[in-house]
């Protein structure tokens, strides 16, 4: 196997809002994810899971979303930060997705995340 990521994500950081209203919604965040393997992003709620992956596949909304010019996004060694939006489209659903799970009806309770997970 390689070592270069499929998917590298550095410094990530995002805020919403101007001046006082701003809200830091995720800050420096990295991580990669090579061919072949699966990741999962876990937190509680609002800790910044979904507004990460929205921001990977640039559908956070332009006007209020902010995202650090320090932030990049690598893809199959694609920029993905530079993208356009007719770009994108070409690239989502087809290179590359996100699959969003709602905990209380997909996990039990009886069991832990970790043996939940790992039976997958």
């Amino acid at each position: 196997m390689s070592s270069k990521s499929l998917l590298s994500v550095k410094n990530l950081s995002i805020t919403f809002g101007h001046g006082d209203n701003r809200v830091e919604a995720v800050k420096n965040v990295s991580f990669d994810v090579n061919k072949g393997e699966t990741v999962a992003i876990v937190g509680e709620s609002g800790s910044g899971k979904s507004v990460t992956a929205l921001s990977i596949m640039k559908l956070l909304p332009q006007k209020i979303a902010h995202i650090s010019s320090e932030s990049s996004t690598i893809f199959d060694d694609e920029n993905l930060t530079d993208k356009s939006d007719k770009q994108m489209q070409k690239i989502r659903g087809r290179r590359i997705s996100m699959i969003f799970q709602e905990p209380l009806t997909a996990l039990n309770p009886l069991h832990t995340i970790e043996k939940q997970i790992g039976e997958v």
